[in-house]
Formats: structure tokens, C-alpha cells, sequence
């Protein structure tokens, strides 16, 4: 059981959506977040780096973006889905965005494939949450 878990099952009010789906975003969101920041890092430190700088800023953007998401979801007390609901959107189309750059170095940067795939996870953890939000 991860500490997302066990916080979210030991709030007074419980989550405020499926617990499950809740706990895999909060996690991508996080794990995403450190992806991308590790990836724009790594980037940095190739001889081609001229050629990578949108995948940094994407990277970096996205991180951001999944902490972000991440703390909001995280956030159950006065839970307020007309919110979350934007907020996770904007998460799976950062993650979106993201994956599709890194995607294009992939061959020739591992750290791209990883992050690449990192950010298609947390893109549909994202979709899945949409999928339990209230309208």
C-alpha cells in the first residue's frame, strides 16, 4: 500500500472520487513530474543539446503541471471537481505534448523513450480520472 493510499484511506471524509483511480493519478502525476525534470536534466548534458530545447521546455512544462495536479488531487477537504476537472486536462494534454517530443528523440535518447512512456502513463491515469469526475 502506497502513503497516497493510506493518506487518502485515513481522511476524516475519504476521497472525494474512486479511491483507486485517485491514488494511480496522484502517483503518475508525481512520478511524471520527476521524469520529466530528470529527462530535461539529462538533455542538458547532450552534445546535441541545441536540438533539444523544446523537449527540455516540454519537459519542464510538464513537470510543473503534474505537481501541480498532483498536490490539487491530493487535496481532498472541500474537493472541488468544476477545478480538478480543468486542472487534470491540462495535465493529460501537458503529458500529451511531452511524450509526443520525447517521443521523437526516443532513438537515439533513452532517457526520452523513459519519459516518453512515463507521460503516456500519466496521460491516461488523467483520462481515467475525467472519466469519475463529476460534471
Amino acid at each position: 500500500m502506497t502513503h497516497a493510499q493510506q493518506l487518502l484511506e485515513t481522511h476524516p471524509r475519504g476521497p472525494a472520487i474512486e479511491a483507486g483511480v485517485l491514488v494511480a493519478c496522484i502517483e503518475a502525476c508525481f512520478d511524471c513530474a520527476q521524469s520529466c525534470t530528470a529527462c530535461a536534466d539529462a538533455d542538458l548534458a547532450e552534445d546535441d543539446v541545441a536540438t533539444l530545447i523544446r523537449c527540455i521546455r516540454q519537459c519542464l512544462d510538464c513537470s510543473d503541471v503534474c505537481t501541480a495536479t498532483g498536490n490539487i488531487l491530493s487535496r481532498q477537504t472541500e474537493f472541488e471537481p468544476k477545478l480538478a476537472r480543468p486542472v487534470v486536462e491540462a495535465c493529460a494534454q501537458a503529458c500529451r505534448i511531452c511524450a509526443e517530443e520525447c517521443e521523437r528523440h526516443a532513438a537515439h535518447h533513452e532517457h526520452c523513450r523513459i519519459c516518453a512512456e512515463t507521460c503516456r502513463r500519466c496521460e491516461q491515469t488523467c483520462v481515467d480520472v475525467l472519466s469519475v469526475l463529476p460534471a
